[in-house]
């Protein structure tokens, strides 16, 4: 028997945490730095911060932010937004990030993920990839929060990734986010079955079974949610949570 990975995944827009829908309508939740102080209280695994709208503007990680939220985070934090250099990375590593997430970036070149494994080790970098189901099937990658359909193919992608020395990568389903219907299990399972670095499941979850089925099903090693864990009911009233002691079958 072993407690498998479950991972907070907060999305920030400016100073503020929201939530969205399919990459869509964000909807502002609360203040971002007492999120990460009651997910603390509640010893979560660890916890992924992502902002929105960082790559989309073309701008670079609000280190002030991220600097008040990593002092209030006392287990592995994860950060992802507008990182396009390794000086940016060394920042964050610097202002307590344990993990920075490159998605956007890392379609157009993998040479800062390369360049940040080199220095920091593959344990540092995480590949992101947002996905989405194409018009015609298949899955694409999306990059600056779903607003431009990438021309890489999803395989050649992760191979890249992996290839540029990536120490795990972030699958975010685009058509899942926010819908807590459960996770593409055939997307997921896909692509952990092509890598040999952990894959961490992300959009879809809405309850501690459909963490279970991404986790056995899917053949991940970790799991994120967001919805899940600051929505509560049937009306979905913002409430923090975090589900406790989920155990799955060795």
């Amino acid at each position: 028997m072993y407690r498998a990975r479950i991972i907070p995944c907060l999305l920030v827009r400016g100073n503020g945490l929201v939530k969205t829908r399919k990459f869509k309508d964000p909807i502002y939740i609360g203040d971002p730095v007492n999120a990460m102080r009651i997910f603390s209280d509640k010893e979560v695994d660890e916890i992924v911060v992502l902002d929105i709208d960082a790559s989309r503007k073309c701008r670079g990680p609000n280190y002030e932010l991220v600097e008040e939220m990593s002092g209030e985070a006392f287990m592995p934090m994860a950060y992802g937004g507008g990182v396009r250099t390794l000086d940016q990375v060394r920042r964050l590593i610097r202002s307590g990030i344990e993990k920075v997430v490159i998605n956007s970036a890392a379609v157009e070149s993998t040479d800062v993920i390369r360049a940040a494994a080199d220095v920091f080790g593959s344990q540092a970098v995480v590949g992101g990839i947002d996905v989405k189901k194409g018009i015609l099937g298949g899955y694409r990658v999306v990059t600056k929060s779903a607003t431009q359909e990438s021309k890489i193919d999803l395989d050649e992608h992760i191979y890249n990734l992996v290839k540029a020395g990536v120490g795990e990568i972030f699958l975010n389903s685009v058509d899942r986010d926010g819908t807590m219907t459960g996770y593409d299990i055939p997307l997921i399972k896909s692509v952990a079955r092509k890598v040999s670095v952990p894959v961490v499941a992300c959009g879809g979850a809405g309850k501690v079974e459909d963490l279970m089925q991404a986790i056995r099903e899917g053949c991940v090693s970790a799991v994120a949610a967001g919805s899940m864990f600051v929505f509560y009911g049937k009306h979905r009233a913002v409430l923090i949570n975090y589900p406790q002691d989920v155990i799955f079958d060795d």
